[in-house]
């Protein structure tokens, strides 16, 4: 029997929402204060993705602002296609609310934004048969609405608001065979988060809650995968119904941390009784029928196309005078925006780290400047090898602290900048008062982030970090870890960047 694994997309890729267009599938992400926003993938089968771009990819439709917070921005997209168009709507947090975009082709280009005057976030988008759109919030409300010109038509109404647990939130509409459909989350993303449900005539209510609620969760249990919700439905070609949802794999000794932020997951649905049932989500499931593979993206990228691929990613805004590929062919050129990574305003260009167990390298040649290689969560908690002024040398930032670690001299021009990334499952003896070795214990750190130079004398070993304080648990926030090239001073040009699990 074939199988697919677990996530499905790998990384930061939060908030999962998913349709179907014939035998395609479109799937959307949160991005928060990252920009390019709202990550798109497709795919044939639902497990291969494929990123083909970003559907707010240009300032008018948004950039954040030098006080937008961490984790503050572009919260959980839902993706719709009707009446030959396709929908996305989000919420802009902290600026101008609920936003509707539209395009005829998921490759864009998506129109401006419309302003939808409901209030709230994770929006949704549904169309009765007459044609009435709703649009539900969490909270948990819906009102019909005029998609557009976003004026309401008749609410905001109450609707069914979980099972009691906090945060009642990500409602999704679904009209399947003459009932409506209201999928919920609750108990929090974190380790408290499941998938509810209930079911009404109308979207107008009254509602009746599932008898086997929650329809997932994973609290209280010690299967790897955790944090399970925030769930989307799909009806497969074949007929066969299928959910997408975000989820998280913590690691290390207790507390566990997770560190590539939440992601998306896959898992099927059956339906007993007009009532949608899914067992835990595995790190393995039988495949769906469809089994369509595609070509992974490259690891290394050599910069030679006319624009950035669509994975990379800036935070709150990327000004054209930051970056160019035309000022030197084959080369990323980064012009210095502002002097330090630790706040709003840096020129960084990265990519989300997708895997556990990794290696980023790029040849980095920092001029009269200074540049380096980043392993971000936020401006309070990143570690960075930097190069300038004939030195090279790595720097911690965690909350109030800031400390270049290490520094060794360089001969000038191009440098290549290694992290790893390794996964740490090390059992350490305790030392007891008698000089004895006393019961061992785990070590408590999910994976050490390791810094090096490669040149032609060899590999030159930096510094090795506890990468625990680049983790949500510590650093706290909705993103993962985004690994990528930065500079403050002067103008850097990157040769290359190479991504790849090392596991």
């Amino acid at each position: 029997m074939r199988t697919y694994g677990n996530p499905v997309i790998p990384g930061f890729h939060p908030d999962p929402s998913v349709c179907r267009v014939g035998e395609d599938y479109y799937l959307v992400c949160s991005s928060f204060e990252y920009v390019p926003a709202i990550p798109l993938f497709h795919s044939r089968d639902l497990v291969h993705w494929r990123q083909i771009g970003n559907v707010l990819d240009r300032s008018g439709q948004w950039e954040g602002a030098d006080d937008t917070p961490a984790s503050g921005g572009i919260y959980a997209p839902t993706i719709r296609h009707h009446d030959g168009r396709f929908h996305v709507i989000t919420t802009d947090v902290g600026g101008r609310g609920t936003l509707l975009v539209t395009s005829e082709r998921p490759e864009g280009p998506w129109s401006d934004p419309v302003l939808i005057d409901v209030p709230g976030i994770d929006p949704d988008l549904a169309w009765d048969d007459d044609g009435s759109c709703w649009c539900a919030v969490a909270g948990v409300r819906v009102a019909r609405i005029d998609p557009a010109t976003g004026r309401v038509l008749e609410g905001p109404l109450p609707m069914w608001s979980g099972t009691g647990l906090r945060d009642p939130e990500a409602p999704h509409l679904y009209r399947i065979d003459g009932w409506w459909y209201l999928f919920l989350a609750e108990g929090g993303t974190a380790l408290g988060h499941g998938v509810s449900v209930a079911r009404s005539r109308s979207p107008r209510g009254p509602w009746e809650p599932a008898p086997g609620n929650p329809l997932l969760t994973h609290r209280g249990t010690g299967l790897p995968i955790q944090c399970t919700g925030h769930a989307d439905l799909v009806q497969a070609g074949d007929g066969t119904w299928w959910m997408v949802l975000l989820g998280t794999r913590p690691r290390g000794y207790f507390p566990e941390y997770h560190v590539l932020g939440r992601e998306t997951f896959l898992v099927p649905v059956e339906w007993v009784d007009g009532w949608p049932r899914v067992g835990p989500v595995g790190e393995r499931h039988p495949a769906p029928a469809a089994w369509h593979p595609v070509e992974p993206p490259p690891e290394r990228d050599d910069f030679d196309g006319p624009a950035l691929a669509p994975y990379w990613i800036s935070p709150r805004r990327r000004p054209e005078g930051s970056w160019s590929l035309e000022e030197r062919p084959g080369r990323l050129t980064l012009t210095a925006t502002g002097d330090s990574l630790d706040r709003p305003g840096c020129t960084f260009v990265g990519r989300r780290q997708q895997h556990p167990d990794c290696r980023a390298a790029a040849r980095v040649d920092p001029g009269d400047g200074r540049a380096g290689l980043s392993v971000r969560m936020d401006e309070a908690h990143h570690y960075d090898i930097e190069v300038g002024g004939g030195t090279v040398g790595v720097v911690a930032r965690i909350g109030p602290v800031r400390q270049r670690l290490v520094e060794r001299p360089v001969p000038p021009g191009p440098v290549t900048l290694v992290v790893e990334i390794r996964t740490t499952s090390v059992v350490a003896p305790t030392a007891t008062a008698a000089g004895q070795e006393g019961p061992g214990i785990r070590a408590g750190g999910p994976d050490t982030v390791a810094f090096s130079v490669e040149g032609d004398e060899g590999v030159l070993p930096l510094a090795e970090l506890d990468g625990r304080y680049l983790s949500s648990e510590v650093a706290g926030g909705f993103t993962g870890r985004v690994i990528g090239m930065y500079v403050t001073e002067g103008r850097a040009h990157v040769d290359w960047f190479d991504y790849r699990p090392t596991a």
